[in-house]
């Protein structure tokens, strides 16, 4: 199941049951045939529509098509996505971050960055002792660290904030 937004506009879920294409629980009867390397044509409800592939990122889920002559920007989730989306998780890769929350409750054992500090992706920020294992937790993107609320020796809740971006 996939849930496709149109020009930011529009929504629709498409996915495949027994074989049969089904946009928003409606089963589709389109036929279509490849013309050329990024074109198609494409029959449905007695209406024909040539299509044209002009740009698509398979790893970003999105696509641009021409569909007789018209250019329509296209997003896609899978469930995987809608589930992080559910689950408040989906803005994790996102590049803008303000606060690094606990992600458990736990005992500070070493700070590896101060205020001012420029951070990438994946550097260590700081040691968390929980349930007698280290975590080394790490930025989530690439920020400049605007305040450090922690030390080593604190104890933190789940959820607190532990630094500001």
């Amino acid at each position: 199941m996939y849930q496709i937004k149109v020009n930011d506009k529009f929504e629709f879920n498409a996915g495949r049951k027994s074989g049969a294409l089904y946009i928003n629980d409606i089963a589709t009867n389109a036929d279509v045939q490849k013309t050329g390397a990024s074109s198609y044509h494409l029959i449905n409800d007695n209406a024909s529509y040539n299509l044209e592939v002009v740009n698509i990122d398979i790893q970003q889920k999105i696509a641009a098509i021409k569909v007789n002559g018209n250019l329509y920007h296209l997003t896609a989730k899978d469930q995987f996505d809608m589930l992080l989306d559910q689950l408040g998780l989906s803005q994790l890769n996102s590049s803008a971050v303000a606060d690094l929350k606990a992600p458990m409750p736990g005992l500070v054992l070493k700070v590896f960055v101060s205020e001012g500090d420029e951070v990438k992706k994946g550097d260590n920020l700081f040691v968390l002792e929980a349930m007698k294992m280290e975590n080394i937790i790490k930025a989530p993107a690439d920020a400049v660290v605007k305040s450090v609320k922690i030390k080593p020796g604190d104890k933190v809740e789940k959820g607190q904030v532990l630094i500001a971006f």
